[in-house]
């Protein structure tokens, strides 16, 4: 996957996990899309600068289980 590719699935990723939040949607799908995004920065070699994004974002989840 090209680094603007990349980047714009990663995008994506993120605003899904934002609206689905917002959505009142199960906060585990949330957590699939950012973990998604996540797992797209790292193939990428995008990693350094999404996971502080991610990391802030998860946070704010309750916790599994």
């Amino acid at each position: 996957m090209k680094p603007e590719e990349a980047r714009a699935r990663i995008q994506k990723l993120l605003v899904t996990g934002d609206s689905r939040l917002k959505q009142g949607v199960d906060p585990e799908k949330a957590r699939e899309s950012w973990e998604q995004a996540l797992a797209v920065a790292r193939e990428a070699g995008l990693e350094e600068t999404v996971r502080p994004l991610i990391e802030v974002r998860l946070a704010d989840l309750p916790p599994r289980g």
